[in-house]
Formats: C-alpha cells, sequence, structure tokens
C-alpha cells in the first residue's frame, strides 16, 4: 500500500481527488468513518477527508459504490443525515457467499485467504510465534499496518485501532477495497442459476436500508395506542402491585371456566394441554391457530384465546413496549438485520415484524403524510415457476391469481389448489395436503423435482444454495451426533430428524429466493421514491409500508410497481415469470386490507 496522504480534503477536495483518480459511477471506494474523521481508498490510492459531508457531495457528484465492513458504517452515515445511493456491504456479502452468520472483518478475511480461523488472534493475545504483537500480550499497532506476518488481520485493527489516526483510517478503508475485490472474484467462481453479483448488491442495499429503517422508526400515534392497550388490558398499571393484581385478574377469568382437576399455570403450555384433556379436547399442541377452531368446544377455550390477546398485549405490546421504543418524536424504533442467517429474510427487534393486527390503526402517517402500502401476491409459488423453470407454473402466474389457473389444471377448486401449492413448498404429505401434493406431482413434475432434490440435499446434509447465490448450510443433527459418539443409532429418531432438516432445505430454496427477490424490490423502490421526500418506514417479509408526502402519493404509489417489474426482471435474467402487487394509499396502517 502507498503511505496516505497527509492532506485532510473537503468536499470539493474530495470530489476533484476521486475524479482525478478515474472514479466514477458504480467505482468501488472504500471507506471507514471514525470520530471526526473519513478515510478512503480509491483506485489503489488513500485520501483522508474531513467528515462525511463531504461523502454526500462525492456521492452526489460521482455516484461510486461505497464499500465498508458492515451495517456499523451505515449507520454512521445515516446518523450524520448521509444517505448514499449504492453501496458494497462486506459482511452482508460474505453471509451470501459463504453461508452462516459469522462475518466479523477478521473472519471474512481470514476465509478469503485460506487462513484457519483457529488462528484468528484476539485482543491481548500473547504472540509467542511473532505474529506480531507486543512483549505484554497486547496487540497494540505502533506503526505496524493492519496485516500480521502470519497473514492474519491484526486484533487491534479490527477492535477499532484504526481510528487513531486518519492514515489508519484510509488504511482500513483500503483493506476493505481489498476485500471487495476478492468477494468479487469468489462470486464470480459461485454456482447458481440467479446472477450472485446482483443479489450482492441488493444485500448490501438493504443492510442500507436497515440502517435507516433504524433511524427513521416507524410512525406511532402513542394517544391512540394507548386507547387501544387500555381497552384490552385497562389503564395503566400504578404500581407493580397494581400490575400483579391485574395478572392475577386475567388468570382469574380462565380458571373460573377451567374443568376442575390438576394445577393450572397458564404459562406452561403443559399445563394448558392437561387442562385441555380435561374438557375432553385432545390437540397435539397449544397453538392459537389450532385452538380457534376449537372455540366452540368448550367455554375455556375461549376463555383461553382472549386471556393470550390480552397476556401478549400486557406482556409484549403493552405500556412499557411504547416506553421502551417509542421515541419523543413519535417513532418505534428498534435494530434491523438485512439477513436471518439462514433463508435470508430481513429481520427487526421491539416487536416490528409482529405488530398485532389490533395495534395496526396506531401506525398513522404524520401531518402532511400518507402511507404507500404494498405488498406481493403470492411471491413464493411464483419465484418457485422461476427458480424450477417449471413451463406449466410460468404460465400460471401470468394470471392475477396463481391458484385459478393451478386449480384449472388440478381439476380442483381453489382453495384445495392452495393447499397443493402450499404442500409441494412445504412438504407437508398427510391427510388433503398429502392428496394434493400427489396432482402437483402430475401437474407440475419439474418444480416438484426442483424441491425434491433440495430437500434430498437437506436429508443427506449437504448444503444447498439459492436461486441468486446464497449458501444455506446444513447441520449435524442430534441424532447423528449421539449415533458418531456412542455407536447407537436411535432410528426413529435419526429419520424425524433427516425428515426436518429435508423439509427445512426444500423450503429454503424458496423462501431465500423470495426473499432476495424483495431485497431486490425494496432497494428499487428506495432509489426510485427518494426523489419524492419517500422513506420506507416498514419491510414486513413481503410488504413495504412507504411513508411519503401527500403531493407525492399516487406518484409513489404508481412506482411499486414500476419497481417491482424492473426488480423482477433483473432478478430472473429475464424469466417471463409475472409478479403482482397490491398497492394502496392509506394514512393508517389498519386502512388497508389485512
Amino acid at each position: 500500500m502507498m503511505d496516505p496522504v497527509e492532506e485532510v480534503v473537503d468536499a470539493s477536495g474530495l470530489v476533484a481527488a476521486l475524479r482525478a483518480l478515474g472514479v466514477g459511477r458504480g467505482a468501488a471506494v472504500g471507506v471507514a468513518v471514525g470520530a471526526g474523521l473519513v478515510g478512503l481508498w480509491a483506485a489503489d490510492s488513500p485520501i483522508v477527508c474531513a467528515d462525511v459531508a463531504a461523502l454526500a457531495a462525492a456521492d452526489t457528484e460521482l455516484r461510486p459504490r461505497w464499500v465498508w465492513w458492515d451495517q456499523e458504517t451505515a449507520a454512521a452515515l445515516v446518523a450524520a443525515g448521509v444517505r448514499v445511493a449504492t453501496c458494497w456491504d462486506i459482511a452482508a456479502v460474505h453471509r451470501l457467499v459463504a453461508g452462516g452468520w459469522q462475518a466479523d472483518a477478521a473472519s471474512v478475511w481470514a476465509w478469503l485467504h485460506g487462513l484457519p480461523s483457529a488462528g484468528i488472534p484476539v485482543p491481548g493475545q500473547l504472540d509467542l510465534l511473532g505474529g506480531g504483537g507486543t512483549a505484554d500480550g497486547g496487540d497494540e499497532p505502533g506503526d505496524e499496518g493492519p496485516v500480521r506476518p502470519d497473514g492474519h488481520l491484526r486484533a487491534e485493527w479490527v477492535a477499532g485501532g484504526w481510528r487513531r489516526s486518519p492514515a489508519s483510517a484510509a488504511a482500513w478503508a483500503g483493506v476493505a477495497a481489498q476485500v471487495h475485490d476478492l468477494q468479487v472474484l469468489r462470486l464470480a467462481a459461485v454456482s447458481a442459476d440467479g446472477d450472485p453479483m446482483s443479489t450482492a448488491r441488493s444485500e448490501s442495499a438493504s443492510e442500507l436500508l436497515c440502517a435507516e429503517l433504524a433511524a427513521d422508526g416507524l410512525p406511532i400515534d402513542v394517544p391512540i395506542a394507548e386507547q387501544i392497550i387500555a381497552a384490552v388490558i385497562g389503564p395503566r398499571p400504578r404500581s407493580d402491585a397494581d400490575a400483579e393484581l391485574r395478572r392475577h385478574e386475567r388468570d382469574a377469568m380462565v380458571l373460573a371456566v377451567a374443568p376442575p382437576g390438576g394445577t393450572l399455570d397458564l404459562r406452561s403450555p403443559a399445563d394448558v394441554k392437561a387442562m385441555l384433556q380435561r374438557a375432553g379436547i385432545a390437540v397435539d399442541d397449544t397453538r392459537a391457530w389450532r385452538l380457534e377452531a376449537l372455540r366452540d368446544a368448550h367455554p375455556v377455550v375461549d376463555a383461553l384465546l382472549r386471556w393470550r390477546k390480552a397476556e401478549r398485549m400486557a406482556t409484549t405490546y403493552g405500556y412499557g413496549w411504547l416506553d421502551q421504543h417509542v421515541g419523543p418524536d413519535g417513532r418505534l424504533r428498534g435494530a434491523w438485520t438485512g439477513c436471518d442467517g439462514a433463508g435470508g429474510r430481513m429481520t427487526a427487534q421491539a416487536g416490528l415484524h409482529s405488530v398485532p393486527a389490533d395495534m395496526r390503526p396506531a401506525v398513522r402517517a404524520e401531518p402532511g403524510h400518507l402511507f404507500v402500502r404494498s405488498d406481493l401476491g403470492q411471491i413464493e409459488p411464483r419465484v418457485l415457476a422461476v427458480v424450477s423453470g417449471d413451463r406449466g407454473l410460468l404460465q400460471a402466474t401470468a394470471d392475477d391469481d396463481l391458484y385459478s389457473p393451478v386449480a384449472a389444471r388440478l381439476g380442483v377448486e381453489r382453495p384445495k389448489a392452495k393447499i397443493a401449492v402450499l404442500a409441494a413448498m412445504y412438504g407437508q404429505t398427510s391427510g388433503a395436503a398429502g392428496e394434493a401434493l400427489r396432482g402437483m406431482e402430475r401437474a407440475y413434475p419439474t418444480a416438484i423435482r426442483y424441491l425434491r432434490d433440495a430437500e434430498e440435499a437437506g436429508r443427506s446434509g449437504r448444503d444447498i444454495r439459492t436461486y441468486g447465490g446464497r449458501l444455506v448450510r446444513m447441520w449435524e443433527t442430534r441424532a447423528e451426533t449421539r449415533a458418531d459418539t456412542d455407536g447407537r443409532v436411535d432410528e426413529q429418531a435419526l429419520r424425524s430428524a433427516l425428515a426436518g432438516r429435508g423439509r427445512f432445505a426444500r423450503n429454503a430454496v424458496v423462501q431465500g429466493a423470495a426473499a432476495e427477490l424483495f431485497k431486490a424490490w425494496a432497494a428499487t423502490v428506495r432509489a426510485r421514491t427518494a426523489p419524492m421526500g419517500a422513506r420506507i418506514v416498514l419491510c414486513l417479509h413481503d410488504e413495504l409500508l412507504v411513508h411519503v408526502p401527500e403531493e407525492h402519493a399516487t406518484a409513489v404509489a404508481e412506482a411499486m410497481d414500476t419497481c417491482l417489474a424492473e426488480a423482477s426482471w433483473r432478478w430472473s435474467a429475464g424469466s417471463p415469470a409475472r409478479f403482482v402487487s397490491d398497492t394502496s394509499i392509506v394514512r393508517s396502517w389498519a386502512d388497508s386490507k389485512p
């Protein structure tokens, strides 16, 4: 590497320096953001600029692709009011190409260079083999670079030591630029039906979007939220003792109609199941959807379901939830991640991904704004058509309601056709689902073969890749581990474990690909609607909620479908599959259909 420049440039100086280096639209520029300084690396040259505002000017003028290690850098930029157009998130790309969740800088570097993970240094580690630490066992950098003689990154640099000087920040940005180039080479070698490079870009964009979602928050009308909570569990408790009294009162509503005999802790699934058995109701589990069909079987079922609603409101989405997560500006905030580590779905904290339907009226646009809500229709079966290449299923995607042509082809009613498609994707083989699945095997053999191949890979413990190139790692089941260690095999447990892993793989190839398409769509919406002042405030698996100035609501709503067509065409490499969305302009989230 060259020695970093000593001059600290301003916004105009940064634009001029990058332009002189030939940096233009889409060119990779490494960036490291520290306290009061920004280090960059472009075209094998280091640059140091005064603050993040300079990045905003360079982004507007040149539109490079900013390369950073993880979402922490994106969050720092967003906090400083800088929202760049495109980026390359090293951690996100590593999870895509290497699988798993571990994606810290030291692990990514070691994986790309074929270095043993056991040799990754940690801060304070005694260095007796000439790795480059200090005599007292620390890993202080001094004038040393970020890479040790043994090839690993120095622990102190990984832990943030690069922030000690502008020169160090630029050098760390240079390491990020090197990693970007290595990841591009790895992606080129990935065998996938889709475009792993395009997936890497949308995965990176989703991490940037996550930083923005966490900063912006979801608009909440707190008085309305408190009214909703009060209607279910009463007014705010005056004290801990009052809250405990309310808890006992909720329990008493169920205990009053429960059949006698035995102990009953309503928070224990085993106790609840035993209580239902005493009432003459035998169930495999006590999930709400299962009990809903039995609401009229005994008064205790209705009481139990109402108790669960109140208990969830009191413990998870009650007054404490509002106090902890809603800021003075009326925005509900929680951390977001672009990948759940398996299928690739976005995840959120603070309950943002599981807000009860009863609470949706409190999600209201701020004055002068509206929501544009859009959700993808039947995304997973449409994705299955693309990833499997089944011609019959591809033809079915031309219909607004994919299940209608499937029903016609199977010669069944639409509800049974829907069961058949879901049974295929989730590997259900018993009862009505199993019968419907057999019809799918005859009508759409290519799609079923694709799913079965994935299931077989999962059963045998082979890793799989999604259409867009994400590596989904399989795991060793406990039944297999026990067979390896003591020589005894519980055949039934082993068959069950392998079947479960097979079903996971069967669904992962569809769900993972659907997540890739969704994030490509979200990234496109973000880019196309930002000039109209629109901000995505919620991503819910297949649904986007966009907060937009009233005067641009119609234009943003029209853009949602245009963005879907653009993103799906790019994601599916020109496949004839058609994707549809249901878009509406609303003031409250509850105004749109569930």
